[in-house]
């Protein structure tokens, strides 16, 4: 797909197919999620690639006991989660792990796959649990949520909203 018409079409997938993701379409998008610019390059993302069931719904329920909205899965019913954490040390470290986002974001439309950000990675993991399950990783260090990537086969094509007008000034 065109680097454009990738940036032009992506869109929200909110509905999923349980099918799972072949694990060469998930490293390519985690390689484009580290390939994201970052401030004096210091790099300070790290990237959870969660597809093993039982862990992806204990980070839905984590998330769910923040949602605003109370869904039964936050995650859309997504088979993989791509959390981006980062170094909290590095001053640029929430602009950083916002690029990987995008990235990641892109790159699983490019590839045909429906992706979508999910909130709330902050407070999942400033939890007692959400800590406890870094532990379990071996991820140690001052890391901060910055978001969930949610991939999968989209079940229910996205929809596309209007933008609003406005919002560009010519000088």
């Amino acid at each position: 797909m065109d680097a454009i018409e990738t940036l032009l079409t992506r869109k929200s997938v909110k509905s999923y197919k349980s099918d799972t993701v072949p694990k060469e379409l998930i490293d390519k998008i985690v390689e484009a999620g580290l390939q994201a610019p970052s401030g004096l390059n210091k790099q300070a993302p790290i990237i959870l690639v969660v597809t093993d069931k039982k862990t992806r719904d204990e980070l839905s329920a984590l998330n769910m006991n923040k949602d605003p909205f109370h869904r039964a899965d936050p995650f859309y019913g997504a088979p993989v989660v791509l959390v981006v954490l980062a170094d909290k040390s590095v001053p640029t470290y929430v602009y950083d792990g916002s690029l990987v986002m995008e990235n990641m974001l892109l790159a699983a439309h490019a590839l045909g796959l429906g992706a979508c950000w999910i909130h709330r990675a902050k407070e999942t993991f400033e939890m007692p649990e959400g800590k406890a399950l870094l532990k379990k990783m071996g991820i140690e260090g001052e890391y901060e949520g910055i978001g969930n990537c949610i991939v999968g086969y989209a079940d229910v094509p996205p929809v596309s909203k209007p933008r609003k007008e406005n919002r560009v000034y010519y000088i």
